[in-house]
């Protein structure tokens, strides 16, 4: 089964999404995260995202979490507020 770190952040401006946007998809995720997908959800008005990252197994979750846990604050979309763990029991692709 696989597994989502779902992080919410506060004060994400729509400057900041586009400046990730740029770097994620002009470079590689970090060594050794192993993130199947990545999902960022951007509310502009409310300055408020989520972050989604999936993972296929607890041993890929863990270094995941440990290596986006040490992360330095620069390099995140705001203020992080929470950070969570979830089984993903559904997913859809069209």
């Amino acid at each position: 089964m696989s597994l989502a770190r779902v992080v919410s952040f506060d004060g994400v401006t729509d400057e900041r999404i586009a400046e990730l946007k740029s770097e994620i998809e002009s470079g590689e995720q970090p060594e050794g995260l192993n993130a199947t997908e990545m999902l960022v959800l951007h509310d502009s008005s409310e300055a408020k995202t989520l972050a989604i990252v999936f993972f296929d197994s607890e041993d890929d979750y863990a270094r995941g979490d440990e290596i986006l846990s040490a992360m330095p604050t620069g390099d995140t979309p705001g203020q992080r507020t929470s950070v969570s763990k979830y089984d993903v029991a559904i997913r859809m692709t069209a």
